[in-house]
């Protein structure tokens, strides 16, 4: 018993010495404009810099609302590795604007987010047609996705090392007996 005890023992052991991170999700590393930034002028294009590599693809989304919820990016997303960006019409009223992207990460699960900066001066732009929004959910984003693998996978390995480690034990006990 003393046998199977130390070989439970050692097999919960290396499951915890071993394990390593998830593969998690991609995570927005920095955005232009960044989060919280107070601008005098509105910017010509939003770009988004994650920490993996960006699917391509027509489900990737990227909008910029303002005042008033309208919109203000217009054009087509475009994706290089880890860089997404999207043009930008010129700003107009002076107030809280929000960009919203939903872009599938490498793992191909959907990331969304919301970022939001402030124009401090009115600029002379109008808002975008309704037609040329690249994401009408985007600026609406889902609950953060969050990473990592479901916890039954490390039930399920939980108890594949266990019974790894009764069999050892007991194959081992036999021989010697």
């Amino acid at each position: 018993m003393r046998r199977v005890l130390g070989a439970v023992a050692a097999a919960l052991v290396a499951m915890v010495v071993t394990a390593t991170p998830a593969m998690a999700h991609n995570v927005l590393v920095s955005s232009d404009p960044a989060k919280d930034a107070a601008l005098e002028t509105g910017p010509s294009k939003v770009t988004l810099t994650f920490d993996a590599p960006v699917q391509g693809g027509d489900v990737n989304q990227v909008s910029v609302l303002g005042p008033g919820d309208t919109q203000w990016a217009e054009g087509e997303i475009e994706i290089s590795s880890n860089v997404v960006s999207v043009p930008v019409r010129p700003l107009g009223p002076a107030g809280q604007y929000r960009i919203g992207y939903r872009i599938l990460s490498a793992d191909g699960h959907p990331v969304t987010g919301e970022i939001p900066f402030t124009l401090t001066a009115e600029g002379t732009g109008t808002p975008a047609s309704a037609s040329a929004a690249t994401s009408p959910d985007a600026a609406q984003p889902a609950e953060e996705s969050g990473g990592g693998v479901p916890v039954w996978v490390w039930i399920v390995g939980a108890v594949v090392l266990l019974a790894i480690g009764l069999t050892i034990a007991l194959r081992t006990g036999r021989e010697k007996a």
